[in-house]
């Protein structure tokens, strides 16, 4: 079986939902290098080693992020914490306009911690 790309992600899916993905990479790659690592079920968003990923939905994104510290907001999904100083947690996204000033901020810092 081949290695999935990046498109087949996309492949049904809403339009709106590769914007917002576009505008999250176009986030990401304003930090620095961002590497895409299509995985079966998601999409690696990579620095040195993963800082985000990305689930698509037929007319949604589910972005995963990394943290130092737990994530409590109305926008937050999920939160898991993975060891002592480390979390994961989830926002869904519907439009490319929801990657706002907040988001970008996450993205951030989850980018700084994949040194």
């Amino acid at each position: 079986m081949p290695d999935p790309t990046v498109e087949q992600h996309f492949s049904g899916r809403a339009d709106h939902v590769r914007r917002s993905y576009d505008t999250i990479v176009k986030a990401s790659s304003a930090l620095g290098p961002v590497g895409q690592d299509p995985k079966k079920t998601s999409i690696h968003l990579n620095r040195r080693v993963a800082f985000a990923g990305v689930e698509t939905r037929k007319d949604a994104l589910i972005l995963t992020l990394k943290s130092d510290r737990a994530i409590r907001h109305r926008r937050v999904r999920k939160t898991e914490q993975t060891s002592a100083k480390r979390w994961y947690f989830e926002v869904r996204l519907t439009a490319p306009e929801e990657v706002d000033d907040e988001i970008r901020k996450w993205i951030q810092a989850s980018y700084e911690l994949a040194q």
